[in-house]
């Protein structure tokens, strides 16, 4: 296959039910929704097929030379490299497809400068130099990257069985009033009501340095839209952290689990 270029995005649609897939062989996918987001895809296992010219060419494309030398210092484990990659490629590419949007402005891929909160509970969270807040994750097969005009979280999880440690940590807030999960709740498959706890704590930026019990789900809708509420040490971390200001959404998508949260 050939280098990722426009050729390979898709034309702007107006849901997420409408545009979100995940397909291994489409090297990138791009989509505008409501929101008003933009995301992009880039395929990890797209990226594992193609050779060490090929992927010399792509970073030469699209990273800057300090990405460049980053890449190069990254350790020699195709994952890693293969993830850390497509991250950038599935950042950069959606900051812009937003700017052409929103800006009508040209920006090349080698112009959008990524970097992370150094320090802190949202140590790590990513971060562009440029007026669009971003949101971006693994998992498996596919980089996930969102922007938006205010903070956004993303959650992607491949559909597989929770570890006993995990599933734990899916089970309500101790002391959390009971029966407060609707029937649409209780029917989430375990991943996906763990992509929605992880959405909304990426939100926020804190990802899993904050407890994913102090997110509870309350209900999922046959849309796609899920409600929770903050317990009550993320409220004092995030006091306007009510759920219903929020717009979340989530589906199985593909064999994955997505989920999204974004005001």
């Amino acid at each position: 296959m050939s280098a990722i270029t426009p050729s390979a995005v898709r034309v702007a649609v107006p849901g997420l039910d409408d545009c979100f897939a995940l397909d291994p062989a489409r090297p990138l996918s791009v989509c505008h929704v409501r929101g008003p987001l933009t995301l992009a895809v880039v395929s990890i296992a797209w990226l594992r097929t193609i050779g060490d010219r090929p992927r010399s060419a792509l970073e030469s494309r699209h990273l800057s030379d300090a990405e460049s030398a980053q890449a190069r210092q990254l350790p020699l484990l195709p994952k890693r490299r293969s993830e850390w990659l497509a991250g950038r490629l599935a950042l950069k590419h959606g900051v812009c497809a937003y700017q052409r949007r929103h800006f009508g402005t040209g920006t090349d891929t080698r112009d959008v400068h990524i970097s992370a909160v150094t320090d802190g509970l949202r140590a790590g969270k990513p971060q562009v130099d440029f007026p669009v807040e971003v949101g971006l994750s693994h998992s498996v097969d596919f980089a996930v990257a969102v922007c938006g005009p205010r903070a956004v979280g993303i959650d992607v999880e491949r559909i597989r069985r929770m570890p006993p440690m995990l599933s734990e940590l899916l089970m309500p807030t101790p002391g959390a009033a009971k029966n407060t999960e609707s029937v649409g709740v209780r029917a989430m498959p375990p991943s996906l009501r763990w992509a929605c706890k992880e959405a909304v704590l990426k939100h926020f930026g804190f990802g899993l340095r904050v407890d994913p019990q102090e997110v509870e789900l309350t209900d999922w809708r046959p849309d796609g839209r899920f409600s929770w509420r903050a317990g009550p040490a993320l409220r004092r971390r995030v006091p306007q952290g009510d759920g219903t200001r929020f717009d979340s959404w989530a589906r199985e998508i593909d064999g994955y689990s997505v989920a999204l949260v974004w005001r």
